[in-house]
């Protein structure tokens, strides 16, 4: 049986502007803001895997 996500909240200041821009950006769409943060989100971090840092090894 498949196991249910756990969610972790974010909070992001993003300039009034920008914000008021995105939201009716993805009420265009018929979107929810968070679905299209989500997306990126997840997009990123395929693109830009995470990198462990090696133990013992100071730079």
């Amino acid at each position: 049986m498949a196991r249910e996500p756990r969610w972790k909240r974010m909070n992001l200041n993003v300039e009034t502007n920008l914000h008021d821009a995105f939201k009716a950006s993805t009420a265009a769409q018929g979107k929810k803001m968070t679905d299209v943060l989500l997306e990126f989100i997840r997009e990123y971090v395929q693109k830009h895997p995470p990198q462990t840092p090696k133990r013992g090894h100071k730079e």
